[in-house]
């Protein structure tokens, strides 16, 4: 019996050293992890709740994306538990679809800013907005944080 474990996902990233840089590697390092694990899950198993707050992985990934559009693309979240449900007729091609797109959009809104201590666009809302640093490591933690759905089968 072999006592070396085989490594399932790739290592972390390998950044340039500056703190945008570190802090985008990571977060599509794992942005990357997590639409892999949808991206190869059947159907009927992707709407299956996979932990014990009910979460699915076609539910994981729309609430990914509704929380990408809110800190990177200033949309609004009005009900919070209603992003972790996909609808009735998105499939998880659809659903990886939708979440690689905003991450798209999001990624050109970041590439305008230099400053990460610069606040992000909040059209039409009142208040201070977060920064991007805030944003960045949010996210991170966000993403990170809710992967606890077993991969999908290989």
């Amino acid at each position: 019996m072999s006592t070396t474990s085989r490594r399932n996902d790739t290592p972390p990233p390998r950044t340039a050293n500056s703190e945008a840089d570190v802090l985008r590697g990571f977060l599509d390092y794992l942005r990357d992890s997590v639409a892999a694990k949808v991206e190869g899950a059947a159907e009927p198993e992707a709407r299956t709740a996979a932990v014990p707050s009910g979460t699915s992985l076609l539910g994981l990934l729309t609430h990914l994306t509704a929380v990408e559009r809110a800190a990177f693309l200033g949309e609004r979240v009005t009900d919070r538990q209603a992003t972790f449900r996909p609808a009735p007729q998105d499939g998880v091609a659809d659903v990886v679809a939708r979440y690689r797109a905003t991450v798209e959009r999001a990624n050109e809104t970041l590439d305008r800013f230099t400053d990460l201590g610069a606040p992000l666009p909040r059209p039409g809302r009142a208040g201070p907005s977060p920064s991007v640093r805030w944003a960045l490591t949010h996210m991170i933690e966000e993403t990170g944080r809710h992967p606890s759905a077993p991969p999908a089968p290989a």
